[in-house]
């Protein structure tokens, strides 16, 4: 292991749209890293990326390329992490977790440092990072539960197509140039459909009731987080051609009234959250501003017409603070908690 001064971090899906914004966000928060091990799939080795002004290349990521690291991120797939977390804890590092294999493992935490950072305490050497759209949806609740509780909740996302990673923004790419070249657009490789100049009302793989799997994590995800088993979550999920920045629209029952005023001052108070909200001036948060932020941007505030529930709007970056950002603020509690 390394010393007090630096650790030994690996990164699993170093190449990909969230490991590449790992890297950058381990620089910008000079996080203690010692020694850094890029991995990949056999597909990425040999390749190389970019970190504090060298080149890292990249490795093949097997149990093997643990041994000795504190820390490892996993920005790859959830094959890899169900096969390779157990071995990193194993070998007596931690594993940070972003695909959905560990979330909902009872024995695993589910971390928004901000709202539940006291359940790393009971980590085994896997810690799961929540999706993308229930980071953004939690941090927008949490001002709220404690000042007033929460009882129910409908939501409705809409999603940036890095959500579904680097190929995601490949597909949107490709359709724009051909829209704009005047020729064919072609079929798509990650969406059902055209995603450009589209939107499409799924973000993942259907269920025999109807829902997406990408709308049940919201629900499960959110009350593990909150601890909140009987939260009532009413959700759908649409996939937006949009790079980077989820969005949603929140309609939100708290136990007891909660006026817009004491709202705002709770999100304003709340850590990791901005208000934008500026009705004259018709300013309110939107995925461009939020995108390469940590923050998450809340506007649009105001009172139910039939019933005492608040509307807000929330935006942030899915690549950032949805993933990359969420694991390292994951990663420093766990040192500041000396787990790490």
């Amino acid at each position: 292991m390394a010393d007090a001064e630096g650790r030994v971090v690996a990164i699993v899906g170093a190449t990909g749209a969230v490991g590449e914004v790992l890297l950058r966000v381990l620089e910008e928060r000079r996080f203690p890293v010692a020694e850094l091990r890029a991995l990949a799939s056999e597909k990425s080795v040999g390749s190389s990326v970019r970190f504090r002004g060298r080149d890292v290349r990249v490795e093949l990521a097997r149990p093997e390329a643990f041994d000795g690291a504190d820390l490892v991120f996993f920005a790859a797939t959830g094959a890899l992490s169900k096969d390779l977390a157990p071995e990193v804890a194993r070998r007596g590092g931690i594993a940070i977790d972003k695909s959905s294999t560990w979330r909902l493992d009872p024995e695993v935490p589910l971390v928004v440092p901000e709202i539940n950072p006291g359940a790393l305490e009971k980590q085994r050497g896997i810690v799961a990072c929540p999706n993308c759209t229930t980071i953004g949806f939690v941090m927008a609740l949490e001002p709220l539960r404690r000042a007033a509780g929460l009882r129910s909740v409908v939501v409705t996302t809409l999603q940036a197509v890095s959500g579904a990673g680097r190929p995601g923004i490949d597909d949107l790419e490709a359709e724009l140039g051909a829209i704009g070249r005047g020729e064919p657009v072609p079929a798509p490789k990650t969406f059902s459909e055209q995603i450009a100049h589209n939107v499409l009302p799924l973000c993942d793989s259907f269920r025999d009731d109807g829902y997406s799997t990408e709308e049940m994590k919201l629900l499960f995800e959110t009350r593990k987080i909150l601890e909140l088993p009987d939260l009532a979550v009413s959700m759908t999920c649409v996939r937006v051609p949009v790079p980077v920045g989820h969005s949603a629209a929140l309609l939100v029952e708290t136990a007891r009234p909660l006026g817009v005023a004491e709202a705002r001052r709770a999100l304003e108070g709340f850590p990791g959250v901005r208000v934008v909200d500026e009705p004259a001036r018709l300013r309110f948060p939107t995925p461009k501003d939020v995108a390469g932020r940590d923050e998450v941007l809340v506007g649009r505030l105001r009172k139910d017409l039939g019933s005492e529930r608040l509307w807000l709007w929330e935006v942030s970056d899915n690549l950032r603070k949805g993933a990359a950002t969420n694991a390292v603020q994951i990663a420093e509690e766990m040192i500041r908690r000396g787990l790490a």
